[in-house]
């Protein structure tokens, strides 16, 4: 059984603050150019006993809604669809037409990931890490199974 979901306040914010540069090296999120501060951002938690077992935050822009930042602790539990959902309400809610987020060419899990929850690849954004860094120097040079990581991969959901 998942953990209870709760939207990101007051209450829980400082530990969100830790959880987001534990996982992402500081609060910077940088897509398409854009810096986001994630610990700042709107979004969903899940806690347990032993911490956040989940987090997803957003940003809606005009009649978009992009995906910033997700993570499960529990894999293959349903963590992370659970959280996908909850944020495709609140852009539904918004008037949102379309959902999106990126991710990085040397994630592949989160490829099929993404396609299981009706996300369409719809960009492959050649060398835009490179662009990131200059911004946020702590991405790493190489991800997932020691690939290089080096293009954004956006995915999109119609929401229409």
């Amino acid at each position: 059984m998942l953990p209870p979901i709760e939207a990101i306040d007051g209450q829980n914010r400082q530990l969100v603050r830790k959880f987001v540069a534990e996982q992402w090296g500081s609060s910077l999120i940088v897509s398409r150019g854009r810096v986001h501060h994630a610990d700042e951002l709107p979004g969903f938690v899940a806690f347990a006993e032993s911490g956040i077992q989940g987090l997803v935050t957003y940003d809606i822009r005009g009649m978009e809604c992009e995906i910033v930042t997700l993570h499960s602790m529990l894999e293959n539990k349903g963590m992370g669809t659970a959280l996908i959902n909850r944020v495709v309400e609140v852009a539904r809610a918004h008037g949102c037409k379309r959902l999106w987020l990126i991710t990085t060419n040397d994630n592949s899990r989160a490829f099929r990931f993404y396609q299981r929850r009706g996300l369409v690849l719809c960009a492959v954004h050649l060398y835009a890490i490179a662009e990131s860094r200059k911004i946020k120097p702590e991405i790493p040079l190489t991800g997932f199974d020691g690939i290089p990581i080096l293009h954004e991969i956006e995915f999109e959901m119609m929401l229409g």
